[in-house]
């Protein structure tokens, strides 16, 4: 009985899907009516399930149906292309192509070493602090985090570009850091 009365609803479902692909497709003047017709047929199918499936199973079964063929309807529309070959990528990244400037080094360097670790400490001291958890367990998390961060921040500050970038997350995160611990610790 089920699947009659699927198979008695599957072409309002095919054609409500038709319907909508249109409208789709092709944007002319009878759009607005392609959409309402093919929300109309589905409408139709989800109330015409009801008296052959029952109330509870029919509608489900209907736009199970309906998202069935609709799922059919666009994969027969797919088309399959070849894919743009790139030219294999090397595992290390190149170095920069700008021109040595004895100030960037520096700057880069103070952005990785101090700036870095200054901002390792930060994210530490909140973890330290704001973290919810007993008093020990939050020193030890923080205190650990602390050269990983501190290693990792110096890592994509030395290998990033972008000077003002590394220059901005850095301070950003170290006035976020400092900031949540003085914020918990008036609060």
């Amino acid at each position: 009985m089920i699947g009659l009365g699927g198979l008695a609803l599957a072409p309002l479902a095919l054609g409500g899907a038709l319907l909508l692909r249109r409208a789709w497709t092709h944007a002319d003047a009878r759009r607005p009516w392609l959409i309402v017709g093919g929300w109309a047929l589905l409408a139709v199918a989800v109330a015409v399930s009801v008296p052959f499936l029952g109330a509870a199973r029919g509608p489900s079964i209907a736009l199970a149906l309906a998202s069935t063929v609709a799922l059919a309807l666009v994969a027969a529309g797919v088309e399959l292309r070849e894919a743009k070959r790139k030219a294999p990528r090397e595992l290390a990244l190149e170095p920069s192509d700008r021109r040595r400037v004895a100030w960037r080094g520096w700057l880069r360097g103070f952005l990785a070493g101090p700036l870095g670790g200054a901002a390792a400490m930060a994210v530490g001291l909140a973890v330290a602090v704001c973290f919810p958890a007993e008093v020990k367990t939050r020193l030890i998390i923080g205190g650990m985090l602390v050269p990983f961060l501190w290693a990792g921040g110096m890592a994509w500050t030395l290998s990033d570009d972008k000077i003002l970038r590394a220059l901005a997350v850095l301070v950003g995160v170290t006035v976020a850091g400092f900031g949540a611990v003085f914020l918990k610790g008036t609060l």
